[in-house]
């Protein structure tokens, strides 16, 4: 997983290794307005329109943003491509709008460009991407794939600013608009067309009643990935998937064969990587994802021994913004697929809300605060905190799973007496469930639940490891090292069995069973198929994977 975030990273050493364009600059006497103003020859443009917008006040206060801001030639480029003779003429809640989108109400710095999305969404609610083209022997940043960083990390009194040379497109179309103007997906839309999707993709965003937002991901395949698998027509998916003869009926595999390349959802790459499976609009039917070097690959498994290969997530053509979602490609056929048990490493840490936080999501040394109701995927009783905490490199602490803890203030009886999670996505199979936590003396035992039924074993959240019993007598007592570093001051304890009967997210479940008075850090919370090695592979501080043979000491 850890390949993928390193994707735009490459890039970056590549740029690093070339004639630098970049300037980056520190003047915090001024904010972004009055850098503007200052620099008025490159942006009188773009000030035009913080006046008619009204945004020249509010851009020009306190604050800690994050402009993207378009020179005159990117602006008068916009006018252009857009039939307008000057931006007096464009209606101003368009260019309100483009103000919204260009920023970002935290500051985040080029260095934060590491996985294709940035974390933070922009004031209008759509996210950028980034990537990285070679100009003339020059790498340069992208954003949204039309506009390159011409100066990026501008540090002024109120944030941060980013110049770049095309204004930054709005996304308009929907999902079904985007697949219906893009020539080379006419087979895929007529698809869409003939089971009835195109009116589902062609909705507007909308919320539930718990704030939710109905955006869809497709992962779709164009006209040659098509002709490779012999299917050159509609009649021709017509007769290889439709068993019913009526590709309008949800149970007909062609409605199926559509809704597994639908994900609810708004997963953009960087989204997709973060879990080994996805739910899809196939009823309980997974996608899974795998990461092979900088390849993003879709369904590929060994089974029974035998490797069944995965196609490519064409990452050019994915990552494209919807006004209602988000549209990838992939480089071949798939089908709907026989799923078996796969563990999940669940960093109870990666929360959409904390995720958003760049500056200090994973950001060693830094922390965030919250109370009930600040995390979707979290609740607990009482009105006590949970902090997020990314650790110190190099500290002890920072061994845990990518070096990040969720500290549960008095998880005990009489005050903050439970804590439950909405797990990753499981696929449906037996697993054994375990538990790692940063040892405190001063913490209680808590009853672990599985979608309300209790496990077999409590945690003592106050318990050492043991580290003298080899590690198989260690785990036939339902304990073992589960983290990569040599650290004693983390504990692994092992919960008990699940038989979890449908694939989907579930509910995990702590009950403080006595009164102390000291938080529980919990790292990580482990969902391994019975019949997978429980001790291999163990978890890295920085994410990946170690297995017996990575920890074995050099031979001389």
């Amino acid at each position: 997983m850890k390949s993928i975030f390193m994707l735009f990273v490459a890039g970056l050493l590549i740029y690093s290794c070339t004639k630098q364009e970049y300037a980056e600059r520190t003047d915090t006497e001024v904010n972004i307005l009055g850098y503007l103003q200052e620099n008025s020859d490159q942006f009188s443009e773009i000030l035009k329109i913080l006046e008619l917008t009204d945004n020249d006040v509010f851009i020009g206060t306190y604050g800690t943003y994050t402009f993207f801001a378009p020179t005159n030639e990117a602006v008068d480029m916009y006018l252009s491509e857009n039939g307008y003779g000057s931006v007096e003429d464009v209606p101003v809640e368009e260019l309100n709008n483009l103000v919204r989108l260009h920023l970002i109400d935290q500051v985040i710095e080029t260095s934060a460009f590491t996985d294709g999305k940035i974390p933070v969404a922009t004031m209008y609610g759509q996210f950028l991407t980034t990537g990285a083209a070679n100009e003339n022997g020059t790498t340069k940043i992208t954003v949204n794939k039309v506009a390159k960083i011409q100066k990026a990390n501008v540090e002024v009194g109120n944030g941060i600013i980013h110049v770049v040379d095309h204004v930054l497109p709005i996304a308009k179309k929907t999902l079904a608009e985007l697949i219906a103007s893009n020539d080379n997906l006419s087979l895929f839309n007529e698809v869409v067309k003939a089971t009835g999707w195109q009116e589902r993709l062609d909705q507007p965003v909308t919320y539930d009643e718990d704030s939710i937002p109905s955006y869809l991901t497709v992962i779709a395949q164009n006209n040659e990935v098509f002709h490779d698998a012999g299917l050159n027509s509609l009649q021709d998916l017509k007769e290889k998937y439709s068993q019913t003869g009526d590709p309008t009926n949800p149970e007909d595999s062609l409605n199926l064969y559509v809704a597994y390349r639908i994900l609810p959802g708004l997963k953009y790459v960087a989204d997709l990587v973060t879990s080994p499976s996805h739910l899809t609009k196939a009823p309980l039917e997974v996608i899974g994802v795998k990461v092979k070097k900088d390849t993003v690959l879709i369904n590929e498994e060994t089974f029974n021994g035998v490797l069944e290969k995965g196609v490519v997530l064409d990452r050019d053509k994915s990552d494209i913004t919807a006004s209602n979602g988000v549209l990838h490609q992939v480089d071949g056929n798939f089908n709907i697929k026989l799923r078996l048990p796969q563990p999940v490493y669940f960093d109870v840490g990666d929360q959409p809300e904390i995720r958003q936080l760049a500056s200090v999501f994973r950001k060693p040394g830094n922390y965030q605060t919250y109370y009930p109701g600040d995390l979707q995927h979290i609740r607990w009783g009482g009105g006590l905190p949970i902090t997020y905490t990314a650790h110190t490199a190099g500290s002890r602490e920072a061994q845990a799973y990518w070096g990040d803890w969720l500290e549960i203030l008095r998880l005990r009886t009489g005050s903050s007496s439970w804590v439950e999670f909405d797990t990753p996505v499981i696929i449906k199979g037996q697993y054994k469930v375990w538990i790692t936590f940063r040892t405190n003396t001063r913490a209680s035992v808590a009853q672990p639940l599985f979608d309300g039924a209790k496990l077999s074993r409590t945690v003592d959240f106050r318990e050492y490891r043991n580290t003298e019993l080899p590690p198989r007598v260690l785990e036939s007592q339902g304990y073992k090292k589960s983290l990569c570093g040599d650290t004693w001051i983390y504990n692994s304890r092992f919960l008990g069995i699940v038989n979890v009967e449908t694939t989907g997210r579930h509910v995990f479940r702590l009950e403080a069973l006595t009164g102390a008075g000291g938080p529980s850090w919990i790292d990580v919370i482990e969902f391994r198929p019975v019949d997978m090695d429980q001790l291999w592979p163990k978890l890295g501080g920085d994410g990946q994977l170690c297995t017996e043979e990575d920890l074995q000491p050099a031979s001389e």
